[in-house]
């Protein structure tokens, strides 16, 4: 490996910078500029700026005929308080890097630094900072943007930070990695009225229930799914607190999961049928939308063994999991399009949980998290 001191200097800093100054989905104007700025002192032979959004790709090519590799890290933050102390905390409030997406950015920077005198000697590599992960958009902006049409990976891989595992193990799992996750939102409108008169309005208050309770059994229903499913409540709200009134609208919130692509379908497409058949049962109007739609990450075969070699060449310890993570990551709009595989690195047994308003990335991985993309990248374009 040729992390250098100055390196890991330099990659540290980067992220300390990145996690004072957070910016949240959509919002990474000022991130990705510096990380533009980064970049170009790293000797890239192109950067592309503002790809699905703010994202930044930096392309280092070698004129070469040989495969088209993608590196990904995310940009965006949380709207999440950071209670931390330390020099470097959040000066946004209301803002923080509480999934270590500024760990990630650094990761990715700092290979950069490598690849500016270990540069490809076959294909191409691409390091491409992801903006709107959190949201679950950013990825899918990012393919469908007409500037993609000139990066199109043969191969794309990316990590993530795993609190919970061993400090610097690396967690690898062929097939589904990370659960498909849907936001559902059902609105119900029927008619207010007095609430001593409740007889002269319709009050959705009967199919309210019957649609939680509905939708709460849905995933435990036989032979309809053929792996993992999940149904979360997560808000639910009837009229407003106006002890006059027999509320005349609803709405309830539910976040569903699932390890199978397909098992989405089938249980997003329940969870609709419950609605409009209880709506037409009690003469309520329901609209139905979604939001934060994230497919699941689908791990190639080769590209896992890849992550496995890696694995081996960083001689770093592997952590083998056989079922995938209930959370979700919107690199699985990677996995239709190409060979592609997402992996973890662990961030300490007892580190805070992503997410947790205490969380904070640990720089001591960031050298493993390097020598992982360069032992994949060495791999398949000869960086060495």
């Amino acid at each position: 490996m040729l992390l250098t001191n100055d390196i890991a200097k330099k990659t540290i800093q980067l992220r300390r910078t990145l996690h004072a100054n957070p910016e949240l989905s959509g919002k990474e104007k000022e991130t990705a500029i510096r990380i533009k700025d980064f970049l170009a002192g790293q000797a890239p032979d192109a950067i592309i700026d503002n790809i699905g959004g703010y994202g930044i790709a930096a392309l280092y090519d070698s004129g070469r005929d040989g495969p088209t590799v993608l590196l990904r890290a995310d940009l965006d933050a949380l709207p999440i308080d950071e209670v931390n102390t330390f020099p470097y905390r959040s000066q946004t409030t209301g803002v923080s890097h509480k999934c270590g997406h500024d760990g990630h950015m650094a990761i990715l920077a700092g290979l950069s630094m490598i690849l500016k005198t270990h540069r490809p000697k076959k294909g191409r590599l691409v390091l491409l900072f992801q903006p709107e992960e959190e949201n679950g958009q950013g990825a899918n902006k990012v393919i469908n943007d007409s500037k993609f049409r000139s990066i199109q990976p043969d191969y794309a891989f990316a990590l993530h930070n795993l609190p919970g595992y061993k400090k610097n193990g690396v967690v690898v799992k062929e097939g589904p990695f990370a659960a498909a996750s849907k936001g559902l939102i059902v609105e119900l409108k029927g008619q207010s009225s007095h609430a001593a008169h409740p007889e002269e309005g319709h009050s959705p208050v009967s199919m309210f229930c019957e649609l939680i309770a509905g939708m709460n059994r849905l995933p435990d229903i036989g032979g309809q799914f053929r792996d993992f499913s999940l149904l979360t409540i997560i808000h639910a709200r009837l009229g407003e607190v106006a002890f006059g009134t027999n509320p005349g609208k609803a709405t309830v919130m539910a976040t569903l999961r699932t390890f199978l692509n397909s098992d989405m379908t089938t249980l997003y497409t329940k969870a609709v049928e419950l609605a409009r058949d209880l709506g037409e049962k009690h003469g309520i109007k329901t609209h139905i939308s979604t939001t934060e739609e994230f497919p699941a990450t689908i791990n190639d075969t080769q590209a896992t063994e890849i992550i496995r070699n890696a694995v081996s060449l960083s001689s770093a310890a592997t952590a083998n999991i056989t079922e995938p993570f209930r959370w979700s990551e919107d690199f699985g709009h990677f996995s239709p399009i190409t060979k592609s595989a997402l992996f973890g690195i662990g961030a300490g047994q007892d580190h805070p949980r992503l997410h947790n308003h205490d969380y904070d990335f640990p720089d001591d991985i960031i050298e493993t998290g390097i020598s992982m993309f360069y032992h994949i990248a060495d791999q398949l374009v000869n960086v060495t």
